[in-house]
């Protein structure tokens, strides 16, 4: 590319004239500025301020002096290239400017040819990569950070849509394609991008015009203007004679605007009411001494010809980062020094002095000191990030209000949109949370304080062409009033009623699909979005995910999913309803249970209760009465005629008896009070491990779905057209079950009875209207369907379609399915624990029984000692006897036995 330049430059035949080589005790710096420009007269004085500054101190460059040498290019490409190559002729380490983008990425190839670091501030195009251009440096914020204060703007304003107005030049391109790249993050989008002419060769307003004029008649009201002073001005007056900036628009100027303002000390009360309204950006210098010192010199250096701007400032400052870094140089020990470039001096076949052009020999270091400054100037803290970046990038957000202007707050790289100067939120983690995002009220073009919603409909003439469904069943939803093309139905009455709460009319009409003789396509009424036959889809549109790839889907307006419908039977209307709530294997553990207790309480009591005693008949009369009689028990339970160890094990038992009658009770009221169905299906995994052939409704996406999703073979697969038809279906076994979507299913129960939704939905979706992608209609008609729903007026609506029913609740929308039955496995545990304290309890009482039976039957002295057998024999019948007697008499026979042993004791001769 720079051989290209340096060809076109020779065949020009363009004589540059020296200004001869540059002193020892002179350091110079070129400056390219094209001084007729408002950027280029205050940068002028800002680097002449800055070159006074740090020659007054002699002893800062060791005896040398910094000269700036400023030429101005007169807003010519061409003469702009041979400025450089002039400077090169002089030898200067540095050069400042170029002042425009477009001829930054032209003149960095000689900067990069001939090691010449290349200072710019005004040239901020974020494509000039440091890696393509390493000698190129930015001492300003490039507009990669000010695109994205932008799009957090737009973001933060709930806005999606903006229009963007630019030259067509590097700066204002590359910038505008920043842009989309940072809307596109936050989900939002350029629609359009409105290009001009380049700013040095708009002579009158005809383009601008057929702009503004094209803008007029789309959808987005806000627009972004990315361009200069001269061509900014021009398109807010022809706005303003267009009438575009009254209520409902939004402009956001880039920082172009308050350049201007900040360095105009009047502005015409006309200029001003072409700009009232408008937000604009600029780049953000903390308040310091330095900065309060020298805006109080600018007066005097301007000799009060044009103001300050945050420009000014800039320029300022890089003159002294060169500075800087020829200090750092020659503190160094480095000589700064010239070579001929080898290259160019080959040239020949012309009167262009190319050799006289020199390459920096110190250039690659010089660039490093330059990048590695870290200063505090007069726009704060100087400092460079490792890719060249401004250190800590912020801007102002200005609202320009009236006959002046007012800060509405600030955009940090830090924490985003704030009140608080970003200075002060440096210190504290980072936090860009949208909680965390806020801007003062703004005045908005036409004098308003309420933030537009940035979109209208296109002024073409043209009705929204709204699709509608013309289904030939289940017409409570959508329908054709007798046979005419006047549409009805739930859906119908659900969009209307959300249109009146909009803020703005929303003419439409509706466009019936399908000839209302089978139930239409879904899908193919949502592809039509894609050929434009349909602004907008209104119906029973169920939400899946194949849709959402195409059209935007407000808030749905009615919880959806396919569930299963089959015949059912009742189960609670035999006369042993009320021994379903436990299985068989419950009851034959609880009646068990029932007779261990009334034998373990006999073992227990029969020794020393008279109501467990007598004959056999007796006793069995009283364990069956004990077993079938609870409260008796209980009674048992609390007097003092059982044993301790009776009453724990009577206890225990109690606690679990209260626990099965609880459950059996709960059960029992279930089945009592909701009808309970049966039906060999159980639910959607029934289906899917059988062969029977399943119905689904034409034109549902439950036929896609069972298909992709559920593996069921096509062939198993039945179309249905109307609920009579779900009804013979199922009545005459064509189909096992119908898989439908839940608000189709409710409205068929509600008129034919026997059948009932078996299982739970499997799927979680709802039904929305379908507009276009990005459409801004759909987040507002999502806004006012929650407004339905929160005043109620959504349920009215629902109840004036669909709240009906001939049948029972057994085929309603609340009929359930068979209540579980509880079975042993779900109370084993406590039964395992009270058939343990049982045995504990028998434990006890057999061990004293046991012990009290040794100490009661001693073994004598026999002459005739039996025979094992009958020992063993004599013994157990004793102790049978034993433990069937009454224990008082036992007690008696224990108390005869200790006085006879002790009398015997005393008779013995000592």
């Amino acid at each position: 590319m720079s051989w290209v330049l340096l060809s076109i430059i020779v065949l020009s035949g363009y004589e540059i004239i020296s200004e001869g080589a540059s002193s020892l005790h002179v350091v110079n710096v070129g400056a390219v500025f094209s001084l007729s420009t408002l950027h280029g007269e205050v940068a002028n004085i800002a680097m002449k301020a800055a070159e006074d500054d740090v020659n007054s101190d002699p002893s800062f460059l060791g005896g040398s002096k910094l000269r700036i040498m400023m030429y101005d290019p007169k807003r010519n490409g061409f003469l702009s290239i041979m400025g450089v190559l002039k400077f090169m002729e002089t030898d200067a380490v540095a050069i400042i400017g170029p002042q425009t983008s477009t001829m930054a990425h032209v003149m960095s190839y000689i900067a990069n040819e001939l090691n010449v670091p290349m200072l710019s501030f005004t040239a901020l195009d974020p494509s000039l990569s440091p890696l393509q251009f390493p000698f190129f440096v930015q001492t300003a914020p490039n507009d990669l950070f000010l695109m994205r204060a932008i799009a957090e703007m737009v973001s933060y304003y709930g806005w999606s849509d903006v229009v963007a107005l630019y030259n067509d030049d590097d700066n204002s391109r590359n910038g505008v394609t920043s842009l989309g790249d940072e809307l596109g993050e936050r989900r939002c989008k350029i629609s359009y991008k409105a290009v001009l002419p380049l700013d040095v060769v708009i002579t009158s307003p005809r383009e601008i015009i057929d702009e503004l004029t094209k803008i007029q008649g789309m959808e987005s009201r806000v627009i972004i203007v990315n361009t200069f002073p001269k061509t900014g001005t021009m398109i807010f007056e022809e706005a303003k004679k267009l009438g575009m900036m009254e209520q409902g628009y939004v402009w956001i100027a880039t920082t172009w605007l308050t350049s201007l303002l900040d360095s105009m000390y009047f502005l015409p009360p006309k200029r001003i009411e072409t700009i009232r309204g408008v937000l604009t950006l600029r780049i953000h210098t903390p308040e310091s001494r330095k900065k309060r010192d020298f805006v109080a010199r600018w007066n005097k250096l301007s000799n009060g010809t044009v103001g300050l701007n945050v420009y000014g400032l800039y320029a300022y400052d890089t003159v002294w980062i060169i500075a800087r870094a020829v200090k750092s140089l020659l503190d160094s020990g480095a000589n700064i020094s010239f070579s001929s470039d080898s290259k160019l001096t080959s040239l020949k076949g012309g009167t262009l002095n190319l050799g006289a052009v020199s390459i920096f020999d110190q250039g690659p270091k010089f660039r490093d000191y330059i990048v590695n400054t870290k200063m505090s100037g007069v726009t704060g803290p100087v400092q460079f990030l490792p890719d060249r970046s401004m250190f800590q990038p912020a801007y102002d957000i200005i609202n320009v209000v009236g006959d002046k202007f007012k800060q509405i707050g600030y955009w940090s790289n830090h924490s985003g949109l704030s009140v608080i100067p970003p200075e002060l939120l440096y210190s504290k983690p980072a936090n860009r949370s949208s909680s965390n995002q806020h801007l003062y009220n703004v005045t908005w073009p036409g004098g308003t304080s309420e933030t537009p919603r940035g979109w209208v409909f296109p002024k073409n003439g043209r009705r929204l062409r709204i699709g509608v469904p013309n289904r030939a069943s289940f017409k409570d939803f959508v329908s054709t009033a007798n046979g005419s093309n006047k549409v009805e139905g739930y859906s119908i009455d659900v969009f209307e009623a959300a249109i009146k709460l909009l803020p703005y009319p929303v003419p439409h009409e509706f466009v019936l699909f399908g000839d209302g003789l089978k139930n239409p396509n879904y899908n193919e009424i949502v592809n039509n979005f894609s050929t434009g036959v349909f602004d907008a889809v209104v119906g029973d549109i169920a939400i899946v995910k194949r849709r959402t790839r195409i059209v935007d889907f407000t808030q749905p307006y009615i919880e959806s999913g396919l569930v299963v419908v089959a015949a059912v039977t009742k189960l609670n209307d035999t006369p042993l309803a009320f021994l379903r709530p436990f299985t068989p294997p419950m009851w034959a553990a609880t009646a068990a249970f029932f007779l261990i207790i009334g034998l373990v309480i006999w073992i227990l009591e029969h020794r020393i209760n008279d109501e467990f005693r007598g004959p056999p008949r007796s006793q069995v009369v009283t364990i069956i009465w004990l077993f079938t009689n609870i409260l008796e028990m209980f009674k048992l339970a609390g007097e003092n005629t059982v044993s301790s160890l009776g009453r724990i094990v009577l206890l225990i038992w109690l606690f679990v008896v209260l626990i099965i009658t609880s459950s059996y009770t709960a059960n029992l009221t279930s089945i009592l009070t909701v009808q309970q169905l049966n039906s060999p299906i159980k639910g959607v995994d029934t289906l899917m491990g059988s062969s029977e052939r399943v119905g689904f409704q034409v034109g549902s996406y439950a036929e896609n779905y069972m298909i992709d999703e559920l593996n069921i073979a096509r062939s198993r697969l039945v179309a249905l057209g109307s609920p009579k038809e779900f009804a013979t279906a199922l009545q005459n076994g064509t189909v096992s079950a119908i898989i439908d979507e839940r608000p189709y299913v409710d409205l068929f129960l509600s008129e034919f009875c026997g059948f009932a939704i078996r299982g739970q939905a499997f799927t979680r979706i709802g039904w929305g209207f379908a507009f276009p992608r990005d459409s801004p209609l759909a987040v507002d008609m999502s806004t006012a369907i929650l407004g339905l729903s929160e005043t109620g007026q959504l349920q009215k609506i629902r109840e004036k379609w669909l709240s009906r029913s001939n049948c029972s609740n057994l085929n309603g929308s609340h009929s359930h399915d068979d209540q579980e039955q509880l079975t042993l496995h779900s109370f084993w545990g406590l039964f395992l624990m009270f058939a343990v304290a049982c045995f504990i309890a028998l434990f006890i009482y057999f061990f004293k029984i046991v012990r009290d039976f040794c100490n009661d039957h001693k073994p004598e002295e026999e002459a005739i000692v039996p025979s094992p057998e009958s020992s063993h024999c004599n013994t157990l019948q004793t102790f049978l006897a034993y433990f069937d007697e009454k224990e008082d008499k036992t007690k008696r026979r224990l108390k005869r036995k200790r006085n006879h042993d002790l009398s015997v004791k005393f008779s013995r001769p000592m």
